[in-house]
């Protein structure tokens, strides 16, 4: 497939400006893919990709990078995704895959999944900050892509909602650790909630800080999850069924042996 034409995109253009240079050029249905929950060191990755409509219907409102808006406000811009997008899609990588994969190949495969998963076919995929391949349409990595571009910012709240409920869901599970608060990022209380209690199954073993609390650190990154912690006490509710795709992204066969430099992505990399 061949790329659009060179077109020069002005930053006071917008959050709308580069889709609609990309519709003018002929790719009608352009998706964004982000995640969110790279640098936390428990809880689940989570992807997301979204398809917004050509025009009015398009835009939303108080659109933004998820981590610009209030909890409040991520809410509402959720729901208006939800009801305008022509297409979306959320996959879920539990802490266990992180563990078993490595954050990096996790991270490229969820999107890479949640874009397979829409169910209308995008002419061309804005991804943010990472080049994703296999896709079958033309794309291209965005850096702070959901500040660029509204599928992507639009693709950054449905993750980042999704997410911040399921953790908030893992605080009654696992209330010594404070979950609903901090989402499972590395703070002072979550720190000092780790070195008190040791980690729980819903935290990244792979990562440096929960490897030191376990006792796990002298073990390899994918080593150093005790089999006990793998699986939840009990299944996780994520939200009331609504129009879209969502995927929980199990049971994959792990890859093959990472590059060098990948387990020191999995040492607690933050973003």
């Amino acid at each position: 497939m061949l790329a659009p034409a060179r077109t020069i995109i002005r930053r006071e253009g917008g959050l709308y400006a580069l889709e609609r240079a990309l519709q003018r050029r002929g790719f009608q249905n352009v998706a964004g893919a982000d995640e969110a929950g790279r640098g936390a060191c428990a809880g689940p990755l989570v992807a997301a990709a979204a398809m917004l409509p050509e025009g009015k219907r398009g835009e939303i409102a108080e659109l933004a990078d998820s981590k610009l808006l209030t909890p409040l406000a991520r809410e509402r811009v959720y729901a208006e995704v939800v009801k305008r997008a022509l297409a979306w899609s959320v996959v879920i990588i539990p802490p266990a895959e992180v563990d078993q994969r490595g954050l990096h190949v996790c991270n490229l495969a969820a999107m890479r999944r949640a874009l397979a998963s829409l169910s209308t076919r995008p002419d061309y995929v804005l991804t943010d900050g990472f080049p994703v391949d296999g896709l079958g349409a033309p794309g291209l990595a965005v850096w702070k892509g959901d500040r660029v571009a509204a599928c992507v910012a639009a693709a950054s709240v449905l993750a980042k909602v999704t997410r911040d409920r399921m953790m908030v869901e893992l605080d009654g599970q696992y209330p010594d650790y404070g979950f609903a608060e901090h989402k499972g990022y590395i703070t002072d209380e979550h720190s000092a909630a780790l070195t008190r209690h040791g980690p729980c199954a819903e935290h990244r073993f792979s990562y440096v800080n929960v490897a030191a609390a376990s006792g796990r650190s002298n073990r390899p990154p994918r080593a150093r999850r005790p089999v006990l912690t793998a699986a939840r006490p009990e299944p996780l509710t994520l939200w009331p069924a609504e129009e879209g795709t969502v995927g929980v992204a199990s049971g994959e066969p792990p890859g093959r042996s990472p590059a060098v430099g990948e387990d020191e992505a999995m040492e607690g990399e933050k973003r």
